[in-house]
């Protein structure tokens, strides 16, 4: 079934999509998952070049594509109006991920419109948390960073300093330079097991609107683990979706991504919602099962990592080296955290 998922989904974001080779039971049998991961837009984009638009699954993806292309427009005014709230107070935030990716799809409905990641400099938290706590912002439903993760081998100062302003209807907002934001994406990518198709379409986009002057070494930056993170990311995408990559050194490097990999990816897609992903599936809290141990085998089974997931948890590469020494050191590094969270006076920060 993920097959097709990958099959309906491959270059789906170009303009005109590649043609279409499913049948109209495989159509039926793709769409619950598609409009489940947000994806529906991609799928109508591939059916609207069709003969099956008058079916009843081109009807639901068409509807869907519709929804997405007013969510895209209400989300485009709350960028800017959080923009304007937090310039007013001389706080210039770098907006991320989201819209950021979006306006690189041929129409705004094909990507579905979440929530507002912003970056603001460390010095700017306590008053950006303040403005966005305040009434005129409650109707904006923004994620605030003031570090990246995914970026942490780069100073925050030159993630500012690269940044660039692109137009958003009449107005300009601040954006990550593409080299740190490919760089992110990859690495977000993994970071959540790739359980999410769009985010793999996400890198697809990019990869295809590269300019010819695109700094891979900047991209890739110094640490090497990071960089086999970032060069798998791209080679799912061009394993699954046919992403194309214009720098043929690169995209030979990409294509040595191992086997399991790529197998691991489809199987997340097979449950492409949040709610059944790690931690979200688990059935209760561990802190619970210290209280009524019943029901806390059964539950072990929907804690243990899928592989992608492990290896990021452990700093890890993507290779072809057996995942399990990477689950079995996530278990631990979370039965550790379980066990600090248990101290009187600490963080229950438990996974």
């Amino acid at each position: 079934m993920t097959n097709l998922v990958s099959a309906i989904l491959a270059g789906s974001w170009r303009q005109p999509p590649p043609p279409w080779q499913l049948s109209p039971i495989e159509l039926d049998q793709v769409t619950p998952l598609l409009y489940q991961s947000g994806a529906a837009g991609l799928g109508w984009w591939r059916v609207s070049q069709t003969e099956m638009t008058g079916s009843p699954s081109a009807d639901l993806l068409h509807q869907a594509f519709r929804l997405q292309t007013l969510h895209a427009s209400i989300n485009a005014g709350k960028i800017k109006k959080v923009f304007a709230l937090l310039r007013s107070a001389n706080i210039e935030p770098i907006l991320f991920k989201g819209w950021s990716v979006a306006r690189y799809y041929p129409q705004p409905g094909l990507r579905a419109s979440g929530d507002i990641d912003i970056l603001v400099h460390p010095r700017h938290l306590a008053a950006t948390t303040a403005i966005l706590q305040a009434p005129e912002a409650r109707d904006c439903w923004v994620d605030l960073h003031h570090r990246l993760d995914e970026l942490e081998d780069r100073k925050i100062d030159d993630l500012f300093a690269r940044s660039q302003l692109v137009n958003l209807d009449e107005e300009q907002v601040r954006v990550l330079q593409l080299e740190d934001h490919l760089g992110l994406l990859a690495v977000h990518l993994l970071k959540h097991g790739a359980w999410r198709p769009l985010w793999l379409c996400d890198l697809g986009v990019i990869l295809d609107s590269l300019p010819d002057d695109f700094d891979w070494g900047l991209c890739f930056g110094k640490d090497r683990v990071r960089r086999n993170w970032i060069t798998s990311a791209i080679g799912l995408a061009q394993l699954l979706l046919d992403a194309r990559v214009k720098d043929p050194v690169i995209a030979e490097q990409a294509s040595r991504i191992p086997m399991w990999l790529g197998r691991s990816v489809l199987k997340q897609w097979e449950a492409p919602l949040n709610i059944r992903q790690e931690p979200m599936n688990h059935m209760a809290p561990m802190s619970h099962y210290l209280r009524r141990p019943k029901g806390v085998l059964r539950d072990m089974a929907n804690r243990w990592p899928n592989p992608i997931l492990a290896t990021i948890t452990v700093k890890g590469r993507f290779n072809r080296i057996p995942r399990l020494p990477y689950q079995l050191g996530n278990c631990l590094l979370r039965a550790a955290k379980f066990a600090t969270s248990m101290v009187p006076g600490a963080a229950n920060n438990e996974s």
